[in-house]
């Protein structure tokens, strides 16, 4: 089965992207938990964040910084936000591509789970 997350960073299914680079995407969540609910993801296809490897490092730090662009240009940086990265089902991770959520625009819970 192919991954739906890398059939959107190949532009073969629709989405809102919100930032791209050579190395990451954003778009918008098509099941929003808040206001604001994006996700980062990179193009090169993890499963998860057990899969990481060394050379990923400098392409993970990438998804914050994308994180970060993607938090001021919808006007949430100031007020906060909330990064989540799901790692297998228990954790709720329904889609096996690592990708942050990015959860703004309302005041967030704790603990979120």
């Amino acid at each position: 089965m192919e991954c739906i997350f890398c059939r959107i960073a190949e532009k073969k299914l629709p989405s809102k992207i919100l930032f791209e680079d050579e190395r990451s995407i954003a778009f918008e969540d098509i099941n929003p938990q808040a206001p604001v609910h994006v996700l980062v993801i990179p193009k090169k296809h993890i499963s998860t964040v057990l899969e990481l490897k060394k050379e990923d490092r400098e392409l993970i730090g990438q998804l914050f910084l994308v994180a970060n662009i993607v938090a001021k240009e919808k006007g949430i940086a100031e007020r906060g936000f909330r990064l989540v990265l799901n790692c297998n089902r228990e954790a709720g991770q329904t889609v096996f591509h690592i990708h942050l959520h990015l959860l703004g625009g309302r005041p967030m819970q704790w603990p979120p789970g």
